[in-house]
């Protein structure tokens, strides 16, 4: 980190912040201490073994010793300053996430460190060059992360390592307010018992593991259960220990609220309360009964629900309660709007009768989902009797939908600018690092920004795309950086050495499929599916117009890493970036082999289209050996849910669980949603179900009969729910040459002429 750079940075940060609040830079400027010197500020505290000295600990394996921090009580944004005295760096700021941010930051330019959710990188120097750093601030109280389907999506089987090394990697990236859903069916079994739900009930009441979120959030009841006690125990230990370590790191968590949903039996045991029987949701037959917030029982409810809540956990700030995600509010045509504005007002003072200094989060998801329903006039009823000062707005979805701009910022609410990017846990390799820079400088110099306080990254999985976080973490430190030198720093951090020509070929995948802003194909006539081959095939397939992205540019930077490969090989995150890459080309040739295939066997060209059959069925197959170099696989997954059992029944079921949420999932609509790019899913799910469907395909059309389509997918639901239900746990199977294989994929298709 150069004293220039480190200038620039803090000027460009201030002048946003500028932008933001309205302030002169005089009065808004964090004026820290030199090293060392004396200082107008409130106070300093030396941080000899501090929580965030703990978090570099842990992700360098105790080997940095010449890195100290110190932290500083000011009444500023938050701000942090690197300076270098004898070889022997400090991290001063008045947050520990500043802190831990800037020690990440310095050590990343330094080519020292990377942390990801492939793995860490650590190359630490015996001594850092000296200089005088300069204060480098954000303008974003909050820095968001993670979105409650992530708890359905990558945690269910997590234990308290895996834990540990996420929330050191929030730390590390300036997060501040994380969403922290664990633990919450253990809270839940407390209170329904309170209000004599029976045990029986209760078992009917819970989904499965892998279906908790969208439980919580009112949308299913009894999916894929019951919930084992184990399980429930297991998420309540680790959430204290969740809870207490975010505290140690300054974090403000958001917690969960009582938002009106209630078990079935609510309707017969209290029989005079005002229950709404709700819409099934997303294809679901089983219904949902929510709770008006005027009866007098919901206050009951929720302040049982917030009391054993600290109770347990203890007291907390942000309480997240969302009463109609993806759900219709039951109105009255004639009252619409004063319905509105009593359950804003309602849900309000449920959280604020039990926890007088709680903020009330909610996400505004549903304004943009529903927004045919979500009119202008229909937000500001429900926001209208909110206190401005007890609120706070997660905007999640601004990849897809612009609900700040329709509301003007929310008309005075606090509010969280974001992003999801993941939807499902899927995992294309995608992002669009030019259109968030754009979306940040939009939002901030808007005069309709209103109370924005905050900047969020919200995927409802994680694991993949690591490089989309790496960048959008950076955003709310420096808000314009240059393109260049940022992919020169991260690829230097992450593979050991960077280059001219590693650059160009970033360049190509920037331009490939850095340049997407959100994955628009995974959804496709009602069905999910990152790509093509992961869809429930339908011949009306061949109507599909391609995924986002360019694959010419895509290709082209893949035989560019392959070319400087040697010098590489002995950085395991370069090959995994190049796998993966790898998977994303090869899975798009497939789909236009698929399609023209099917248009093949429609031509009654069946000699073109066994040859195309032959030629994904050897692409699969090797990509499935392929992608056993990555860290999650068919394998890993259900490895994972098998090991949170304590019995061999409980294993058993969890593995049918896992099985479930990433194929059929639940309902109509939600198949393939959380399909995976996994070894064990391309050669096992994904290319039987086509070969199944393709080769029934065939014979209607050679036979000259009419193919019955429906008849079909009723097969593949059949076969679908057999593979769900034979359990077991397929092997491992981790290639020796990841890199020959690549080579030898992209030379296939380059000959096949297939782009």
């Amino acid at each position: 980190m150069s004293n220039a750079k480190n200038a620039s940075v803090s000027a460009l940060c201030l002048a946003v912040l500028m932008a933001l609040s309205g302030c002169d830079k005089t009065a808004e400027a964090p004026q820290p201490p030199a090293g060392g010197s004396e200082s107008s500020v409130a106070s300093q505290t030396p941080s000899e073994h501090s929580a965030v000295e703990a978090v570099l600990a842990r992700v360098t394996d105790s080997q940095l010793t010449n890195l100290s921090t110190r932290k500083v009580s000011d009444d500023k944004p938050e701000w942090y300053e690197v300076d270098v005295r004898n070889g022997k760096a400090e991290i001063s700021g008045n947050s520990d996430a500043a802190m831990a941010y800037g020690a990440y930051q310095f050590l990343r330019e330094q080519g020292a460190l990377s942390v990801s959710w492939e793995g860490n990188r650590v190359d630490l120097p015996a001594s850092f060059a000296d200089f005088d750093g300069e204060p480098v601030a954000t303008p974003f109280d909050q820095r968001a992360y993670l979105n409650v389907c992530a708890y359905g999506y990558t945690t269910p089987w997590w234990n308290w390592d895996r834990w540990e090394q996420e929330i050191d990697w929030m730390a590390l990236h300036g997060v501040n307010n994380p969403v922290a859903m664990e633990g919450q069916e253990y809270v839940w079994q407390a209170l329904w018992r309170e209000f004599n739900v029976s045990e029986d009930e209760l078992t009917s009441y819970f989904s499965g593991p892998a279906f908790t979120p969208w439980q919580r959030m009112g949308n299913i009841e009894g999916h894929a259960g019951p919930l084992p006690q184990s399980w429930i125990n297991k998420k309540h230990d680790l959430q204290k220990k969740i809870l207490a370590r975010m505290d140690e790191l300054g974090m403000k968590p958001v917690v969960p609220a009582f938002s009106g949903y209630v078990p079935k039996a609510f309707v017969e045991l209290f029989p005079d309360a005002k229950i709404y029987q709700m819409t099934p949701w997303s294809g679901f037959d089983r219904e949902t009964y929510w709770l008006d917030p005027a009866d007098p029982l919901f206050n009951k409810v929720a302040k049982r629900f917030i009391e054993i809540y600290s109770e347990t956990y203890g007291e907390q700030e942000y309480y997240l309660s969302d009463a109609f995600n993806e759900m219709l509010p039951p109105v009255s045509e004639e009252t619409r709007y004063d319905d509105l504005a009593s359950y804003g007002k309602r849900i309000y003072q449920s959280i604020e009768q039990a926890a007088p200094e709680a903020t009330w989060v909610m996400q505004g998801w549903m304004f943009g989902a529903d927004e045919e329903f979500w009119d202008l006039q229909s937000i500001e009823a429900f926001l209208r009797d909110v206190p401005d000062a007890k609120s706070m707005i997660h905007d999640i979805g601004n990849d897809r939908y612009h609900v700040w701009q329709r509301t003007e910022g929310f008309k005075g609410k606090p509010w969280i600018f974001g992003f999801i990017h993941n939807y499902g846990g899927s995992d294309p390799v995608y992002a669009d690092f030019g259109d968030y820079v754009e979306q940040l400088d939009v939002v901030t110099n808007s005069e309709n920004k209103g109370a924005l306080s905050g900047f969020g990254v919200f995927p409802e999985g994680i694991n993949n795309n690591s490089v989309a976080y790496e960048f959008l973490f950076d955003l709310p430190w420096e808000a314009q950086p240059d393109m260049q030198s940022w992919v020169s720093e991260y690829t230097n951090a992450r593979y050991g050495k960077t280059s001219a020509e590693l650059q160009s070929a970033w360049d190509d995948l920037i331009e490939g499929v850095y340049s997407v802003r959100y994955w628009t194909t995974r959804w496709w006539e009602g069905s999910a599916g990152a790509y093509v081959l992961f869809k429930r095939p339908t011949y009306k397939l061949t109507e599909f117009e391609g995924s986002p992205g360019d694959l010419e540019s895509l290709d082209s930077g893949i035989e560019q890493l392959l070319a400087v490969a040697d010098e590489y090989q002995d950085s395991p995150l370069f090959v995994y970036d190049l796998v993966d890459m790898t998977k994303q080309s090869v899975s798009l040739h497939t789909d236009l082999k698929l399609q023209a295939a099917i248009q093949a066997y429609q031509n009654k060209e069946f000699e073109k289209g066994d040859a195309l059959v032959e030629e994904i069925t050897d692409l699969v197959t090797r990509l499935d050996a392929l992608m056993g170099w990555h860290q999650e696989t068919l394998h890993s997954w259900l490895s994972d849910a098998s090991a949170y059992g304590e019995s061999a029944e409980e294993s058993a079921f969890y593995i049918t669980n896992a099985r479930q949420q990433i194929t059929q999932w639940g309902g109509s609509s939600l198949k393939d949603y959380a399909s995976k790019a996994w070894q064990g899913m391309y050669a096992d799910f994904y290319l039987p179900r086509w070969t199944q469907y393709l080769t029934a395909y065939r014979e209607a059309m050679q036979q000259g009969t009419e193919f019955d389509d429906e008849a079909q997918q009723q097969a593949m639901i059949k076969w679908e729910r057999e593979w769900i239900e034979q359990g077991g746990i397929p092997a491992l199977n981790k290639p020796e040459n990841p890199v020959s294989l690549v080579s030898e994929l992209m030379a296939t298709i380059k000959a096949d002429g297939s782009r």
